[in-house]
């Protein structure tokens, strides 16, 4: 399979260009994952800043590893190991002419058509989350209930967090949720409901109909930009991963904030959306994220439309859940 004329016009980074993009990449990623790693070997957990790492499938050393991204030709010795990455490959004659190198130079560049082979119904439902979720209008009346949900009535369950105290108690967290309407749009967050709290929820996502379900306004669809850019490593570029990663960082800190659990001992104070103050401090924050987030999904869908374009010549999209990674 041709790549398509988007990917032919390909960029040649110079090994004192990429190197120092990687080494500023590595310096970005160790300010979250050395303290991570730390905790962990002594054992110990932090509910906010822990998340990242645990709740997603991309561990501290995969994050750490800097792509370009697709169409690009890295040159230089140190690009040489890349031949041995996972969708990578030597630079064959033709592409280095078209980055303007010559025969003889060592470079590497993404396997874009290998990962299209093995990934592609994954890189095509990641653009339709992404799609859909830019065209629908945001919705900011959730104020956070959803964790609140996953401990309604916790002590017929099992604990959620177990070294972690209720803010209210039980029973006011209990009253905080049959108080108010729940309406979760995102399976990936309605799925912890405790069974009690379940016929509480207004909607009912499931994997089936997440393609046409979440919005922008949804703080769990916004984290999750994360999770679509880590999974099409190595085709982007490692800055537009980590801008997704730091902005799912915030919204991490923000919505457990909102949640029922006392984190002031963790230097998180609460905002207490069982109040109206509350709730008008959350659909702030809210409403900045989502803006903030539809800025990186348009970054996002603008890297992916040429692959996707590949994508679709090779076969086209499928109308089921195949492709759900």
């Amino acid at each position: 399979m041709a790549p398509p004329a988007e990917l032919s016009k390909l960029q040649h980074l110079q090994p004192h260009d990429w190197l120092a993009r990687q080494a500023a990449h590595h310096l970005r990623v160790k300010g979250y994952a050395d303290p991570y790693l730390a905790r962990r070997s002594a054992g110990k957990k932090h509910p906010v800043e822990d998340f990242l790492f645990t709740y997603y499938t991309q561990k501290p050393g995969q994050l750490q590893r800097w792509h370009a991204g697709a169409g690009v030709v890295l040159s230089g010795p140190a690009a040489a190991e890349r031949a041995g990455w996972k969708y990578y490959r030597r630079a064959d004659g033709g592409e280095l002419a078209a980055a303007g190198l010559p025969a003889e130079t060592d470079a590497v560049t993404v396997d874009v058509e290998g990962f299209l082979r093995d990934r592609r119904d994954a890189l095509q439902f990641a653009g339709i989350i992404l799609a859909g979720t830019a065209a629908r209008p945001a919705q900011f009346g959730c104020f956070g209930l959803h964790e609140w949900a996953m401990v309604y009535r916790q002590d017929r369950f099992d604990l959620r967090h177990e070294y972690l105290k209720l803010r209210l108690g039980s029973r006011r967290t209990d009253e905080v949720v049959e108080e108010n309407r729940i309406r979760c749009s995102h399976f990936d967050a309605f799925r912890f409901y405790t069974p009690d709290a379940v016929p509480l929820n207004a909607l009912e996502p499931s994997r089936e109909n997440q393609r046409t379900m979440e919005q922008p306004g949804c703080l769990h669809a916004n984290m999750d930009l994360y999770k679509w850019a880590y999974k099409l490593a190595p085709l982007l570029p490692s800055e537009l991963v980590m801008d997704c990663f730091e902005l799912s960082w915030r919204i991490r800190a923000m919505d457990m904030q909102a949640s029922p659990y006392d984190l002031s001992g963790w230097g998180y104070p609460a905002i207490p959306i069982e109040t109206a103050e509350g709730k008008a401090a959350y659909v702030e924050y809210q409403r900045a994220f989502a803006a903030e987030s539809q800025v990186l999904r348009q970054r996002l869908l603008r890297e992916l439309t040429p692959l996707l374009q590949a994508a679709a010549d090779q076969r086209p999209a499928l109308d089921s859940t195949e492709g759900q990674p």
